[in-house]
């Protein structure tokens, strides 16, 4: 349908919530109604995972055995020492570099002691000599480097394994929040939740169309199948008992749970984005 006013949209099947109706959804069986409300809520997830592939492929993926270093604080012993942003640690005191924890603890176990590292810069192996500061300042490391994973191109099949790696843990990460909130493991505003002009700080924020519209779209296909009245889950999850015992939850019941759950999430969508304005969210890049 085309609206007044742009925001969202909506399939709405023929007897949707009238039994009824001749060929109508309310009409199918079980398994067919099933079948539909499953249908949106799992478009989402392929879109989402394509995106992700497309991410992986367009961008690369993070080389978590190298280590990389990103920026150099200036009068620190890494300027000193020579090291430029952009070189890749392969050995730090004659011991392989893998990872960034490892040589975190390599650098605070040689504080106040020269040690040699072997760094690549543009194809080019470098020997240089740095010593790690006994007491560094607030805030700084040892060293006074920060460290992070180059980047490393992937083809099509690399793109398709961490494609769908990148929308498990996404997943993973929105399924478990409430959990991680409620054990402080997360912060209260990793939970907070945003409306149009909340999406659209999002959207120029991160400053990745590709990135915005995948996590949209998990976000979009794991929350409708959430058990709620009037979202998909929720209708799933009234069908459901018409496949164990035979019988159908009376029609009656099924549209007033439907039509009060859909009364509550317009009342949430009009708070949510009222509090965009009232009780703007804080994002990373604002710090």
């Amino acid at each position: 349908s085309f609206n007044a006013i742009p925001l969202g949209g909506f399939v709405r099947p023929r007897g949707e919530n009238d039994p009824d109706i001749p060929d109508g959804l309310s009409a199918a069986k079980p398994g067919v109604r099933l079948g539909v409300l499953f249908a949106g809520p799992a478009m989402n997830l392929i879109v989402g995972i394509l995106l992700a592939m497309l991410l992986v492929y367009t961008y690369g993926v993070p080389a978590a055995d190298k280590v990389l270093i990103s920026y150099v604080d200036p009068d620190s012993p890494a300027q000193s020492a020579g090291l430029v942003a952009g070189d890749i640690v392969l050995r730090f005191d004659n011991q392989p570099v893998s990872s960034v924890s490892q040589l975190i603890e390599m650098i605070n176990a040689r504080r106040g002691q020269a040690v040699e590292m072997l760094v690549l810069r543009d194809s080019q192996e470098l020997l240089l000599t740095a010593t790690p500061r006994l007491d560094p300042p607030e805030n700084k490391g040892a060293l006074g480097v920060v460290l992070g994973n180059p980047i490393e191109k992937v083809g099509i099949a690399g793109s398709m394994t961490y494609g769908f790696r990148q929308t498990y843990e996404y997943g993973r990460a929105l399924l478990t929040l409430p959990m991680r909130l409620m054990s402080g493991e997360a912060q209260p505003q990793e939970g907070r939740l945003v409306g149009y002009k909340g999406m659209y700080e999002i959207y120029t924020g991160i400053n990745n169309p590709i990135f915005f519209f995948m996590i949209i779209s998990i976000s979009l296909g794991l929350l409708n199948l959430m058990p709620i009245p009037a979202l998909d889950g929720g209708r799933i999850l009234l069908t459901l008992p018409e496949l164990i015992v035979r019988r159908r939850v009376p029609i009656q019941i099924e549209n007033f749970l439907n039509a009060a759950g859909f009364l509550l999430l317009i009342a949430l969508l009009i708070y949510v984005n009222l509090q965009d304005f009232i009780n703007p969210a804080v994002f990373p890049w604002d710090k």
